[in-house]
Order: C-alpha cells, then structure tokens, then sequence
C-alpha cells in the first residue's frame, strides 16, 4: 500500500505509514474547516505502536471537512480530511478495514517485540531544497546501508522516501558516494505471527459490574492509548497464549566481577554484568536449543532457531520496547555491551530503527538494575524463554564445606510449559549459573 492516494485530489486518506503499521490513533486536530493550508504543513498528530507522527498536507488547499474524533483509531486507507474546490467532487465512502491477508503480512513484518517506539514524522513537514522527505530511522537506515536518500524517489505521500524505497535502491545497487558504517547481519524473518485475539467460549457470562471511581479531585484518569495500548495488548496475548513457569537461583558472580573490573580497566570502557549473561544465555541456548525457539500456534508448530537474536527489554519513559541484537552468538563481550549501550540510548530517545525492534528468539529482563531479587517474568510472545535477572548483591554461601561472602545475582526463568519442559528448564538455569562462575569462558563469541 505505499503511496497509497485517493484519484480524487479533494481527498486526503491515511497512507502507508510504513514498517509494518496498518493503523494510527487520533491525538489531535492542527487545523479548523474552513482553514488554508500549505503543502507540507501538518493537519493532524497521530500515534502509532512506532511513534508519534506528524501528518501533512500534500498539497496547498482549503480544509473542508475533517473525519475522525481524538482518541480514535483510523485505519490505512481511511478518508482523513477533505479539501475545497473547483474540483470538488463527492467524495467516496470510507475505505474499508484493510483485507485479511495485508493485515496478516503487515502483522509478521512487525513482530517479535512486546512494543517498539520510533521517533519521525509522516512524510517530514518540510523539504530543504535537495533534500528527500523522510523519517530519521529511514535516514538511518539509508545511511546504514550506503544508499543516498537524497537522490530517491519517493512514493510515499508528497514524495515521503519510505522503508521500501531505500531496500530498493540498495538492491539495485544505488550506493552513496560515501562510506555507510557497518551494520549487525539483519535478523532472519521471525515465525509467522497469530491473532492478537484467543477464541473462547463461556457457558455463561455474568454482568461486569461497574467500576466504582471515588468522587472529588483525587484521582487521575489515564488514557490507555499508542504504546502503552500495544504493550498491554501483547502482554495479555502473551498471558492468554501461553502456558508460563518459573525457575529461580542465585548465581555466584564474584569472579565474574574481577573480571569485568579487569576488563573495563584494560579497554577503557564500562563494562556491566549484562553482556556476560548474554553471552552465558547464548552458550546454554546451544545445549537447550528448546528454548530459543517461537511458539507457531496457528500452524501448531514449533519453530527453533540456530542463532541466537538476543532480545533487551527496555524501559522507557513510553513503555517498555525490546530491541534485538541479531546474531548476539557471535558477538564477545565487548561488543555485546556496546550494542546493547547504543539501543539502549536509540530505544529511550525513540530513534532505534525498526529492524532492531524485530526478530528475537529469547528475552533478558535486567530487573536488578533497579530494585528487587526475583521476578516472574511475562514471555516476549511468542518466544518460548525469558530470563530476568536480579539485584547483585553480597550473601554468605557454603563453599566445600567453607563458609564465605560471594557477589549473589539472582536469575528468574520463565519458559512456556508447552514447548519447554520444568527438568530442561531447571538444568538450563544451572548451566548458565555455571557459565556466569567461569567469566574468562564467556569473553569469546559463542559461536565461531
């Protein structure tokens, strides 16, 4: 649906807004009926689960009738605005609800993440002479893979260089004259994705009873909309999905802290205890193939990966996002711990492209950076592991027959029971626990 546009240029409708998103919230209106506006100035604010947007006029005109409410949802292919004109003409029947199978496609493109947040506008609100229309990540993405976004085409709305432009031009071999940086090997294409909704059947349903607000001045009413909307929909996916358990222990890290003391002494960088888990994670995923695996439940399949695409759950000021780290298997320590230092900081100012949003085969949950020993962590669906670790902290420990103080992280695994069984759960734990006890191992990629 890129470039999508009405023959009638009277009417405006929702285009592609592209990487996979198929439908917008409402935030707010810019302009009034009746209003005159240029090409490029924006009509509307709206929300996707990718970021808040910014709408344009593609066009000089007078706004005649604006379609939607705040806080609705639109769909791609919806009548968004009207304009004025000699040329008016009846305008056509809203587009419907986009058909099953685009829905479905647009579903799988976008996976493999419980949200993902990006900052840009649709279609940008300006054009500096020589420059394209085009979101920051589409920029990214070009300037990633040597392609000069300035000499696209665009396609999408007002000439907006989309996603798909630039995989084009990359693989007809539109290089840019300068040198791109070099980029992580993009993830595999994730399973395919189910329905967001579990058919059930009820014998009886009861009358919900109403939710009693107190009155007065002292409470806040909080939208559930955009990200926050997503997350919870996922969440509750994951929880109706799948069949969730936990296993939890302690892990002595106390030579795994010399080591990346000595570490971080040696390079000059900051290094965490969380590359080393990942790496850990990556080593056990070999020996437990099980659980780097996605759940196929409209196939009834399960699907297990080779590599590991090492998924970072996030937190944000929006919401929680897991970006990926594709092929993290082969990465060191090192290296691990700077991409996870450079999503961190792109997934908290929304500008981590959408390919690194996607394709995960197993999730780390680092709780303890805030508070808290143990967790049960929700399945990044439809993954079938998650780890959340916890809390470093001093304990005393029995040592062949010695008491001492050892540095205690707990760890906390949550498997789906339906494709991961409790022993392999349990003795996967232990191996990354005995991995994390011998960090010199955990330096190297786990794979060569």
């Amino acid at each position: 649906m890129a470039g999508q546009t009405s023959t009638d240029p009277n009417v405006f409708i929702l285009p592609d807004l592209g990487e996979g998103v198929h439908e917008a919230e409402l935030i707010s209106w810019k302009v009034s009926p009746g209003e005159t506006v240029e090409e490029h100035q924006v009509v509307a604010e709206m929300e996707t689960d990718k970021a808040l947007v910014e709408v344009p006029s593609p066009r000089d005109g007078v706004i005649k009738e604006l379609r939607g409410e705040v806080g609705e949802i639109l769909l791609v292919g919806n009548i968004v605005w009207t304009y004025e004109g000699a040329a008016d003409v009846a305008a056509p029947a809203p587009a419907p609800a986009v058909d099953a199978a685009p829905a479905k496609e647009a579903e799988r493109e976008d996976d493999g993440t419980v949200v993902g947040t990006m900052s840009g506008s649709l279609g940008a609100v300006t054009k500096a002479e020589g420059k394209a229309l085009a979101t920051p990540a589409v920029r990214r993405l070009a300037r990633d893979m040597g392609i000069d976004i300035d000499s696209l085409n665009g396609s999408g709305i007002a000439g907006r260089v989309t996603e798909k432009d630039v995989r084009a031009a990359s693989s007809n071999g539109t290089a840019a004259s300068v040198q791109a940086a070099p980029v992580p090997a993009a993830a595999p294409a994730p399973a395919k994705r189910l329905a967001t909704t579990v058919p059930a059947q009820r014998v009886s349903e009861a009358p919900r009873p109403s939710v009693l607000v107190p009155s007065g001045g002292d409470t806040t009413i909080i939208p559930v909309r955009g990200v926050r909307r997503t997350i919870a929909n996922r969440l509750r996916q994951s929880v109706d999905m799948a069949v969730h358990f936990s296993v939890m222990d302690d892990a002595d890290v106390t030579n795994l802290d010399k080591t990346r003391k000595q570490l971080a002494s040696a390079s000059g960088e900051k290094v965490s205890y969380l590359p080393f888990v990942v790496s850990a994670v990556c080593r056990a995923m070999k020996k437990f193939p099980s659980l780097n695996a996605h759940v196929d439940d409209e196939n009834e399949q399960i699907i297990r990966s080779s590599k590991v695409h090492m998924g970072i759950a996030t937190d944000t000021a929006q919401g929680l996002s897991v970006p990926v780290i594709p092929d993290a298997d082969a990465r060191g320590v090192l290296e691990i711990g700077r991409e996870i230092t450079a999503l961190a900081e792109m997934t908290r100012d929304r500008s981590v492209p959408v390919e690194r949003l996607r394709g995960s085969t197993f999730t780390i949950s680092n709780v303890g950076s805030y508070a808290g020993r143990y967790a049960t962590p929700i399945l990044n669906y439809p993954e079938v592991g998650i780890l959340a670790t916890g809390r470093v902290r001093d304990g005393v420990i029995a040592d062949n027959g010695a008491i001492r103080v050892a540095k205690l992280m707990p760890l906390s695994l949550t498997c789906d029971h339906r494709s991961v069984d409790g022993a392999e759960a349990a003795q996967c734990l232990a191996l990354i626990i005995e991995l994390l006890s011998r960090p010199e191992e955990l330096l190297t990629p786990a794979r060569g």
